[in-house]
């Protein structure tokens, strides 16, 4: 069960959205810190407290979250006691570590740590090193990563801001946090009172789970929060207990209430929903392509488009693709993802290799559906850090089918199959989303490598022109090209 899926049971089987920080915060405990005598004493008496709100809660919260410096702070002694807690947790709890991890250079051997020694469930991060720095914690398809997009510290609002109200840099953090990985494994975490700041990334990321922080300041209304951050199902938010009910010996009974006032405005939601406006392809075909509605999906959303297009080469087509925005269309993404798994059911391989960054969520998403595990080639090979070349677990010798998006010139695919094969695996398959058609699978052929594609660009154009989405002068500028 991955961590998407744990959560989710939880929050249905408890009906709990609430999350607790599990934080060894002396200031915090009932009993004054200056009355134990010695760092031993604290650290006991640390220790006891944070297993009896354990089991005072245990039954009311739906994760908890450790605060990895609190620990840090109290030294060696701290990151044993750590440890002593994440063990003390249920196993039908997930475990969300806050470390907000921003080090480029460690986050290969922090993600390993953290998921296979410590077997955390989630983590959070700092988005701003970009994809490369949170591309190792997504290697595990099982885990979570909550992405910081916005914090409540009054001297952030000068970068968080920046350049303006209309286009903050918050925002451009959430929109491309979006294209990283699924909606079933990277998650959006928002620091803030500010109901336009919560509505803004609502309505950006309606599809994306939030963890909400520093939401209990005095002068503030939870159901004008929770109104602002649930989805139309009444859920979709992670919400922190507030760390003064952990002074008190009634904490049972105050999170109870809590929970069952948060029920209760979720009923309210859920009564309520919004209207869901349904795709529907609006077009009947005598002989149609087998991924019909698929194609017709994309185009309508804007994967494709139509027109006069500089690519990266310097090339012009008449056509542009984009399929960053598939990963946000949950049922979208899982037809993808289908049309997929059609092909790589019939090879034979021991795990999949996304090519970064564009393919990581599929080749997460495939690894969770197909039960194999994921790997992927580094772009670069730092100079710092681990410097490994592939990130993950894998063994010399082993069969690797690679996962991309588009194949426009191989070049992609071909780096990340050398860099695969110069570190002892073996490539022979490759399966890419869409291709471009312009001879580079007999190009791979003649290498080595036998190159799949679930769509060509001809089929595309063919059935958008049948189905009318696109013009006769768009067409013919197609073939033209």
């Amino acid at each position: 069960m991955n961590f998407f899926e744990k959560l989710t049971q939880r929050i249905t089987n408890y009906n709990t959205l609430l999350i607790l920080g599990l934080d060894p915060n002396p200031e915090m405990m009932p009993q004054d810190e200056d009355s134990y005598q010695g760092q031993q004493s604290l650290i006991i008496a640390l220790e006891s407290w944070l297993k009896w709100i354990i089991e005072q809660t245990s039954g009311l919260v739906c994760a908890y979250k450790p605060t990895l410096g609190f620990y840090e702070a109290l030294g060696s002694e701290g990151l044993d006691l750590l440890l002593k807690v994440i063990q003390a947790i249920p196993d039908d709890i997930p475990i969300i570590l806050d470390a907000k991890h921003g080090d480029i250079n460690t986050s290969t051997i922090f993600a390993k740590t953290i998921f296979e020694q410590w077997n955390v469930d989630a983590v959070t991060v700092s988005p701003y090193a970009g994809q490369d720095h949170i591309a190792p914690f997504l290697v595990y398809p099982d885990r979570g990563v909550f992405v910081l997009c916005h914090t409540s510290n009054p001297s952030a609002v000068i970068l968080q801001e920046y350049p303006t109200d209309e286009a903050p840099f918050y925002l451009e953090v959430i929109k491309e946090a979006r294209t990283w990985a699924t909606p079933e494994q990277l998650f959006l975490e928002l620091g803030t009172t500010n109901l336009a700041v919560i509505k803004k990334t609502r309505s950006l990321a309606p599809e994306r789970l939030l963890l909400l922080r520093s939401i209990w300041s005095k002068g503030n209304d939870i159901n004008d929060i929770l109104k602002a951050a649930l989805t139309p199902m009444g859920d979709g938010v992670l919400i922190p207990i507030p760390q003064d009910f952990l002074k008190s010996s009634d904490l049972q009974e105050q999170v109870k209430n809590l929970n069952e006032d948060i029920n209760q405005y979720r009923q309210t939601i859920i009564q309520n929903p919004q209207n869901c406006d349904l795709w529907s392809p609006n077009v009947c075909l005598l002989n149609s392509h087998p991924h019909q509605d698929l194609i017709l999906q994309l185009y309508d959303i804007g994967c494709l488009l139509f027109g006069e297009y500089v690519q990266a080469s310097g090339a012009t087509f008449s056509y542009y693709i984009d399929l960053r925005k598939i990963i946000s269309k949950p049922q979208l993404f899982h037809q993808v993802l289908s049309a997929y798994a059609d092909i790589l059911k019939s090879l034979n391989f021991d795990r999949i290799a996304g090519i970064p960054y564009g393919s990581l969520p599929t080749a997460t998403g495939l690894s969770l559906m197909l039960h194999h595990p994921m790997i992927y080639p580094r772009k670069e090979v730092k100079a710092h850090g681990t410097r490994r070349l592939i990130e993950g677990n894998f063994k010399a010798g082993e069969k690797v089918v690679i996962v991309d998006d588009i194949l426009i010139t191989g070049k992609s695919v071909k780096e990340g199959a050398e860099k695969l094969t110069s570190s002892g695996l073996v490539v022979k398959d490759i399966v890419v989303f869409i291709d471009h058609e312009q001879g580079v699978k007999d190009k791979l052929k003649k290498e080595g490598y036998q190159a799949y594609s679930v769509l060509t660009i001809s089929e595309i154009t063919e059935t958008l022109y049948e189905a009318g989405r696109i013009n006769e002068q768009q067409y013919k500028s197609f073939f033209k090209h």
